[in-house]
């Protein structure tokens, strides 16, 4: 197998003393994993941030054999990671997909949709700007995963777009995250008592 692609980091976690496995999301190819050498050495970390935009390239032997993967920074989001509330969104988007998507199946909506929330949480001046675009991203999920999901409705003020955050939360965790990691809804919980502090 070998290819080359734009993609989303994400998720990456250490693999051995320097190294780390990578997922990313691409357009054309879906969800991809690769092994990383010196993944988590200096040159690299600031690339093997979920969120951040990058050219991938990988290599693999045969398909049963986890890729070697090359990655370039495209576009950093590590700035918006020291800021709390874009640190939770980007942390429980990047996770949510890494958790539920099927390798190597091709999703072009949720792969532009994911780069649109991740845009708009990184340059909308606050969680007004973005928080519309990550429920659909998680409605989206749903219908393409085959759970339904319906098309909400985003229209309308914080206060009601944070009820269809919380009314997403039941289907997400029932579907898609049943019997999963707990530490991936525990991000999209911690995401939430943050946006329910923009009302106080």
């Amino acid at each position: 197998m070998q290819l080359r692609a734009p993609a989303i980091l994400v998720a990456s976690r250490a693999h051995g003393e320097n190294a780390a496995i990578a997922r990313m999301f691409t357009e054309q190819y879906g969800l991809v994993a690769g092994y990383v050498a010196g993944g988590r050495g200096r040159r690299l970390r600031p690339v093997m941030i979920p969120g951040n935009s990058v050219e991938v390239e990988l290599r693999a032997k045969s398909d049963s054999q986890l890729p070697f993967a090359r990655l370039e920074l495209a576009e950093s989001r590590g700035p918006w990671m020291t800021e709390p509330l874009p640190a939770a969104a980007i942390t429980w988007v990047c996770a949510l997909t890494a958790c539920v998507l099927p390798e190597r199946n091709a999703y072009p909506n949720l792969y532009q949709a994911l780069q649109a929330v991740l845009t708009a949480v990184c340059h909308a001046p606050s969680a007004r700007g973005w928080l519309s675009a990550l429920i659909t991203y998680e409605a989206m999920l749903l219908r393409e995963l085959g759970y339904g999901g319906g098309k909400p409705d985003v229209d309308g003020d914080l206060e009601q777009q944070l009820e269809q955050f919380r009314a997403l939360e039941a289907p997400l965790a029932r579907y898609l995250l049943a019997e999963r990691d707990r530490d991936v809804m525990a991000a999209r919980t911690l995401l939430g008592e943050r946006l329910a502090r923009m009302l106080t």
